[in-house]
């Protein structure tokens, strides 16, 4: 029996932090043990959001720090395959035929898309955006992805996805698999400044390649109860960043819930929380650490992972355009064109 073939990746925009982990590759590391697994370097997708020549000029050492971080989470790179997707041009090809098998108003809906302007400090919504999931089905559908692992923020996307691919088969008959979404079961982290989500944007996040004092500084000055003043406050648990990371972070449940205990009787100062907090990540991040260093002690590791999982994927995707083309009806319309052309040069050439 053939494995199934898992795609999944990230826009290239800076070091991967927390969030990312708690939001996705916690779960791909657990998964792509179990199947055929892309990772995307999503460079056309940051173009988006991300399009200025300054931007562009990053990609190269923000994918090669993106892969990084991914392998130090404990990505296996014998069974995963790291592709740029702006080197496979025929990406392109397939985005604009599904194009014409969705609607505006059906994009609209997604909510995600608003929220990535709003994000991007946009005012109105650029036509690549709007288009985000589409090229997103193209993504998927060009290895012809059979499982796709999502987040909350990604849902959405890979519903239309799963709308274009047996609109497409149907249409044209049997090509594509209709990928199945495995969500995570983790909840969205909330940044350190407790305004919304992890973000390197809002710079409320905590890199995963980031150094101990590093860690220190940002769980000392993370957002808790604003209404606690003093230490014999009683505080509010719910809702406190603090807690919410020692939830996710602190294996060490007995302690977790004293501090809770102690935080609604007001009987410990939020330093002390945030000191233990530290600690737990700092912990949780050491591993991380040491396979980092070990891969920046392999030069040219991660460029050549790259490099190779880059040009076998553009060799599937080649053959996917062959087939969609076909089945379309689109190779079979130039090559009449080309025989009629022939049979009229031929005519043109002999003696009347």
């Amino acid at each position: 029996m053939s494995v199934s073939r898992m795609l999944t990746g990230d826009r290239p925009t800076g070091r991967l932090h927390l969030g990312h982990y708690v939001g996705s590759i916690a779960n791909r590391v657990a998964l792509h043990q179990r199947y055929d697994s892309y990772f995307i370097i999503a460079d056309l997708h940051m173009l988006t959001t991300r399009n200025s020549r300054e931007d562009i000029s990053r990609v190269a050492g923000n994918a090669r720090e993106m892969v990084t971080d991914i392998l130090a989470c404990g990505v296996d790179p014998a069974r995963a395959t790291f592709y740029l997707q702006s080197a496979i041009p025929e990406v392109g090809e397939l985005n604009t035929l599904f194009q014409n098998l969705v609607t505006v108003p059906r994009l609209e809906r997604v909510p995600s898309v608003k929220e990535m302007a709003t994000d991007a400090g946009r005012e109105e919504i650029p036509y690549g955006l709007l288009g985000y999931p589409v090229l997103q089905a193209a993504d998927i559908l060009c290895v012809k992805g059979q499982v796709v692992p999502v987040g909350k923020d990604n849902a959405a996307h890979v519903e239309v996805t799963r709308e274009i691919a047996p609109r497409f088969n149907h249409l044209y008959g049997e090509v594509f698999p209709v990928p199945e979404m495995i969500a995570s079961a983790t909840p969205t982290l909330v940044g350190t400044d407790g305004q919304g989500k992890m973000s390197k944007s809002r710079g409320n996040a905590i890199a995963l390649s980031a150094d101990p004092a590093s860690v220190r500084r940002a769980v000392l000055g993370m957002y808790t109860d604003p209404n606690r003043v003093r230490a014999d406050v009683p505080g509010t648990v719910e809702g406190n960043p603090v807690f919410a990371y020692h939830d996710v972070f602190n294996p060490d449940r007995t302690q977790v819930a004293g501090f809770k205990e102690r935080y609604r009787a007001g009987r410990i100062g939020d330093v002390e929380v945030k000191e233990a907090l530290a600690v737990a990540l700092n912990r949780f991040l050491d591993p991380i650490r040491e396979r980092r260093a070990r891969i920046e002690g392999t030069p040219g590791l991660v460029d050549q992972l790259i490099v190779e999982g880059t040009e076998r994927t553009r060799e599937q995707v080649r053959a996917t355009v062959v087939e969609v083309r076909r089945a379309m009806g689109l190779t079979a319309a130039y090559q009449q064109v080309r025989r009629r052309a022939e049979r009229a040069r031929k005519a043109a050439a002999t003696p009347a």
